[in-house]
């Protein structure tokens, strides 16, 4: 499912128009994203929680030259699925 088939897809259950869920949509993912931004922590109850996790800065290597490369520490989303999510696909 992309992001059209989502819109579709809320717009159908909720009775909204195709315009309006996609506005729907598009608010969700800006503010999951805003918050993540600003360090915070987004918490669905059943469906799963938002965070953000540190990751160290490592040194690699470059696989065709074999040399070694430093990668800069950085921030990466994580999402842990809740127990009715789990439950669900299960």
């Amino acid at each position: 499912m992309n992001k059209n088939d989502l819109i579709s897809s809320v717009a159908e259950s909720s009775g909204l128009s195709k315009a309006d869920a996609g506005k729907a949509v598009d608010s969700v993912l800006d503010n999951i994203t805003g918050a993540l931004q600003g360090g915070n922590e987004i918490r669905l109850v059943g469906f799963g929680t938002f965070s953000v996790a540190q990751r160290k800065a490592t040194t690699g290597r470059n696989p065709q030259t074999g040399a070694s490369i430093q990668i800069p520490a950085s921030k990466q989303p994580k999402f842990k699925a809740g127990k009715a999510l789990k439950d669900a696909v299960n």
